[in-house]
């Protein structure tokens, strides 16, 4: 297996292993902003996977499981009728620091390739990642309006189930 193979390998398995533990974020933050965040950064998350897929595709090999990276499943927090946002503060505050941690991990590995496309490629995952940080830093502050502003006045009401409606 080369160098190159390796990191992809290896980061794609640490990629893998946020998307899990954003999935089982979505399933337990039922606040309706944070959620359709947590909606957008697994769909682009699952981007920059196919990516990856498409560069390990080269060299005969396929995307790795997430076991040996996996991240701890979060907690549900105890909530009311009314869905408080403090109740995810610590969900999110670790879904930005495992997003920061993969950030710091990667960087020095990436910036050190001399596969220019592959190094663009994972340069556009790092840099997303960050900006994914930042929501759910913004998130646990408080911030709601993540993906844009409500038209004035309209009031926050209701959240999103844990499964989908399935018949």
């Amino acid at each position: 297996m080369s160098e190159l193979q390796t990191l992809l390998t290896e980061l794609a398995a640490a990629r893998l292993a946020l998307l899990e533990r954003h999935e089982a974020s979505a399933r337990i933050v039922s606040h309706y902003d944070f959620n359709n965040t947590y909606q957008y950064v697994i769909s682009r998350e699952e981007t920059h996977l196919s990516w990856v897929q498409n560069a390990l595709a080269e060299y005969g090999a396929v995307l790795p499981p997430a076991t040996s990276a996996a991240l701890p499943a979060p907690e549900a927090p105890k909530t009311k009728k009314r869905v408080e946002v403090s109740a995810y503060r610590s969900i999110l505050e670790d879904d930005a620091r495992y997003l920061g941690a993969f950030v710091e991990k990667w960087r020095p590995r990436v910036d050190e390739m001399s596969h220019a496309r592959h190094r663009t490629m994972l340069n556009v995952v790092l840099g997303e990642s960050m900006e994914h940080k930042r929501f759910f830093e913004q998130a646990a502050l408080g911030f709601e309006d993540l993906l844009g502003r409500r038209t004035a006045g309209a009031e926050r009401v209701g959240a999103v189930l844990p499964t989908r409606w399935l018949e």
